[in-house]
């Protein structure tokens, strides 16, 4: 007698089988599908910015340190997601890493930012003008914008293929806070 469960695993296997590769010397195994090219972004919008982002690429050093010894990797960046997404890392390796994961919202660029304060904000930007990223606080988890310290605002300049400086606006209390993080970073060489 076929129980439930005899019958159910039958059918698991059977269509684990039917999705599998053929076994060698069946048939000639199918190539992969290439992997889906998402539309150009048109100049001049958040979404293109990715591709600014993108180039930054590699470990970054502080000009005037502040958060380690000089030499230091304070923000290391990498390109993800077959090229979808910019992961940064900031202070890596350190007890208070934070992660920020940019990618494209159809015309705008998006930022999750994975705060040591144990909130994560979410900041957008829709246009970018020159060289300079603005984002602004576009809703998050973990935060309360009227009450709780959190990033509202980051504004990345780059200042050339291998120098960049990076504004971190926080807020507590519903408005922002006096001094800004400011970071004037250089690509670390070899």
């Amino acid at each position: 007698m076929k129980t439930p469960a005899v019958l159910a695993c039958r059918m698991l296997v059977a269509a684990l089988l039917a999705a599998s590769p053929a076994l060698p010397g069946a048939e000639e195994t199918k190539k992969p599908d290439p992997l889906p090219t998402p539309a150009p972004a048109p100049p001049g919008s958040g979404a293109a910015a990715l591709e600014k982002l993108k180039a930054l690429a590699g470990d970054w050093v502080e000009v005037e340190p502040k958060m380690g010894p000089a030499g230091s990797v304070v923000e290391s960046y990498r390109v993800t997601g077959a090229g979808s997404a910019v992961v940064s890392t900031l202070g890596p390796g350190t007890p208070h890493e934070m992660v920020s994961v940019y990618h494209r919202d159809g015309s705008d660029l998006v930022m999750t930012h994975y705060c040591a304060a144990q909130n994560q904000p979410r900041l957008r930007t829709k246009t970018v003008t020159g060289n300079v990223i603005a984002m602004e606080f576009d809703g998050g988890t973990n935060v309360d914008p009227a009450k709780d310290v959190h990033i509202h605002a980051v504004k990345i300049e780059l200042l050339g293929p291998d120098e960049m400086r990076e504004t971190w606006i926080g807020w507590k209390g519903g408005k922002p806070e006096e001094e800004s993080l400011v970071f004037h970073l250089k690509r670390k060489k070899g």
